[in-house]
């Protein structure tokens, strides 16, 4: 498919999906949960389709990942945030992979040159570091594996492992919304914020291990 022609089509999808996201509805965790369970049965289904389009309509993960503690609770709340996460993940390395940099427009960070050399010798690794201690957003950090061509199979294990921690405290924080009890919203919530501690902790220790100062 000719470039122009490509880009054209990619342009047209983003600013599509884009306008009704973020324009004509204003998604809370609440209205993720209601648009979910609508949908019964395929409730699930519809929530990871959701989550694969985010990287393209970007939509928030954390709205996604607390609706569904809101609609799923903690199990399978987490699972099928992994699922969709996973899925989001996949296309925005697809997208990297396909656009490369002539559309995802990552080479004003300073540090990009440095990230994608190391990705590309290190792949697994940097993924799994980089989910575990978010240095750079989610949907980025999915399109720079795609544009540094680290390998599928080393990409896909390296997110999924990488976002368990995050993952459960999401979804654990929306189910205690859910059930109401001022106990499970305090646990639930000494637990997002210790996440959110170890990884401001780690933040220095970890860009300086990965060369990325």
């Amino acid at each position: 498919m000719p470039r122009p022609l490509k880009l054209t089509l990619f342009l047209l999808m983003f600013g599509s999906l884009f306008y009704i996201t973020h324009f004509h509805y204003e998604l809370r965790p609440s209205d993720i949960r209601d648009i979910v369970l609508s949908f019964g049965f395929w409730g699930p289904l519809f929530f990871n389709f959701l989550y694969a389009i985010g990287p393209v309509a970007f939509l928030p993960t954390s709205v996604l990942s607390l609706g569904s503690g809101l609609a799923f609770g903690v199990w399978p709340g987490v699972l099928y945030i992994i699922i969709g996460a996973t899925a989001a993940a996949t296309t925005g390395y697809v997208m990297g992979r396909f656009f490369g940099r002539s559309v995802i427009n990552v080479d004003r960070y300073p540090w990009s040159e440095k990230l994608f050399t190391q990705m590309e010798r290190r792949g697994f690794l940097y993924v799994f570091v980089l989910r575990l201690i978010p240095l750079v957003s989610f949907d980025l950090l999915s399109y720079a594996g795609g544009i540094s061509r680290v390998r599928f199979r080393a990409f896909v294990p390296a997110t999924v492992l990488g976002m368990i921690p995050g993952t459960f405290a999401y979804s654990f924080l929306g189910a205690s919304l859910a059930s109401g009890s001022v106990t499970t919203i305090f646990i639930a919530a000494l637990v997002f914020v210790g996440l959110i501690v170890v990884t401001y902790i780690f933040r220095e220790p970890v860009k300086k291990w990965l060369g990325l100062n």
